[in-house]
This record gives C-alpha cells, structure tokens and sequence, in this order.
C-alpha cells in the first residue's frame, strides 16, 4: 500500500472540517494550526547520525509545516523511546538548542521504553497560532509557482553523510534544515496555496497542482541552486527531486514581490510539465521520495 492509497482510505473516515480533507500537511482547530511528524531512524535520518543533529531535524520538519502557513509557533509535544544513555542525552541537547532557536516552547509529551536493536522511532507535534493558513489547494490558472531559497543542497548532503567527498555546507542543509518561519509570515498573506518541500519539489509541485484542480509547469532553468551545489553537483533536475529541503512552495501571482524565485506557473488541465528553457524535459522515473511498503 502506498502513502497515497492509504490516505485515500482514510478520507473515507468520518474527518473533523479542520482535517481540510487531510489534503494538506496542517490541521486547523480552535485557532491552531497543528501538524506531526515522524522522524524513522534509516529512513529520515542515519543510525550514524548524531543525536543532537537528529533532535534539530525533528523540530525542524515540523516548524516547517507551521511555517508554510505563515504561523508563528507556540509549542510542541514530543514522544520518545528511551533507550541508549548516550544517545539520549545528546538527544536532550540538540532539543534544548533547536527549542531555544527558534523559541518554541516544550508542551509535554510522552516517553516509552525503545526495545533492544529497534530503529529509533520519533514524533513531534507542533502547534502554531496567527497563521494566514494559504491552503495546499488555492492555486489558480496564472499565478506563478515561487520557491525560497535553493533546492537540492540537503539530498547532496544525505550523499556526503553516507559517504561521499564534499563540502560541509552540504552536509549541514541534510542534518540541521532551517524552517522557513519568518519568510512563511511574509509570505502567506499574499500566497494563494503553500506548502513545504519535503519529498522534492517536483513532486511536491505535482501534488498542489493535483489538489488546486490545475497542471503546473516547472524550468529547471530557474530552480534555485546554492554555489556549494553547483560546485558539487550541478544537476538542477537531480536536485529537483531529492527532497529534504524544507523551502516553502507557494502559488502567487507573477508580478509579486517575494523572497523567492520564480520556477513556473499554473494553467488549466492536469499533471507536471517540465521545461529547460523553451526545451521541453521528459519527466525523470521518479519525482521524489514516496512512502510505500
């Protein structure tokens, strides 16, 4: 069963109105908004990975959903399996520091026991308050399609973590991202849809465009690379689709004022087209990183 078949199960589910269909990252209850994540070790982070950097990611990711709806955070909630000493204390650091960065206070939580050799499992729930909340689905035919800052440094980054020769900065966009809160505040006044990406930003493109009733067109052209990737790697589509990093997607019109760049833009119809240039791209196997068994 993949992510998608399991989601469309669960929409046949009785849902809260806030649930917005549970087509979106984000719930918004009681003036909240609120969103999960769960960080699988061997999955979103690597058994080598340092505790500290694993406890940032995790705020990290969820402040990002906060951010895409332009919130400001007011707290999390974390479950945590106690298991190795060491890793727990270094946990505890790297919380305290990402908690004091981006001044998010502790809610409360839950602790269980981690069973001896289990992949560590770790969730948080974030909650935001005065959020403009552009929802994943208000796209319309003639915005543009805008990104903040540059894509494809954190999956460059997951390589030199497993591996590979090249430069720290790299290695920091895949193990400490930064979430996007105060452009998110600028930014979703005035955006009409908005999400983070997390899975790659075709895909993640691909799934506003689906939710919004609308195609997109993306120029790989204009897809933000940092200097340290362009060095590094170079590939815009490569970047385009490895996920990880935790830039805010959003529809707006062309002639907007933003602290971003202009990749694409909408039109009636359906699906993702890719250009380089006025040089039509044939979609790539894969847009990005989907859960499935």
């Amino acid at each position: 069963m993949t992510e998608d078949d399991f989601l469309g199960r669960l929409r046949t589910f009785p849902l809260h109105p806030g649930a917005q269909g549970l087509r979106d990252d984000t719930a918004i209850i009681g003036g909240h908004v609120v969103t999960t994540d769960t960080l699988v070790e061997g999955v979103h982070f690597l058994p080598t990975d340092a505790p500290e950097d694993v406890a940032w990611k995790l705020v990290a990711t969820n402040l990002s959903d906060l951010a895409a709806k332009g919130a400001v955070p007011a707290g999390i909630l974390l479950n945590y399996p106690l298991g190795d000493d060491a890793f727990d204390a270094g946990f505890l650091r790297g919380l305290a520091e990402a908690l004091a960065t981006f001044d998010t206070p502790l809610l409360g939580g839950d602790t269980v026991t981690l069973p001896c050799a289990a992949p560590r499992i770790l969730t948080v729930t974030a909650f935001g308050t005065d959020a403009a909340a552009p929802p994943r689905s208000g796209a319309r035919a003639g915005d543009a399609l805008w990104v903040t800052g540059t894509i494809g440094d954190a999956g460059a980054g997951l390589a030199i973590a497993l591996g590979a020769d090249g430069p720290a900065a790299l290695l920091a966009a895949y193990r400490r991202p930064q979430p996007r809160l105060a452009e998110g505040r600028i930014i979703a006044p005035r955006a009409r849809a908005m999400m983070d990406v997390s899975d790659g930003l075709l895909l993640d493109a691909q799934r506003m465009a689906a939710a919004s009733g609308l195609a997109v067109t993306i120029d790989l052209a204009r897809v933000p690379l940092s200097h340290a990737y362009r060095a590094h790697a170079g590939d815009a589509l490569a970047a385009a689709t490895a996920g990880d990093d935790y830039e805010l997607l959003f529809a707006a019109p062309a002639d907007g004022d933003f602290p971003a760049t202009r990749i694409g833009g909408f039109a009636p119809g359906a699906g993702l087209t890719l250009t380089r240039g006025d040089v039509a791209v044939p979609l790539p196997a894969s847009l990005g990183y989907a859960h499935a068994r």
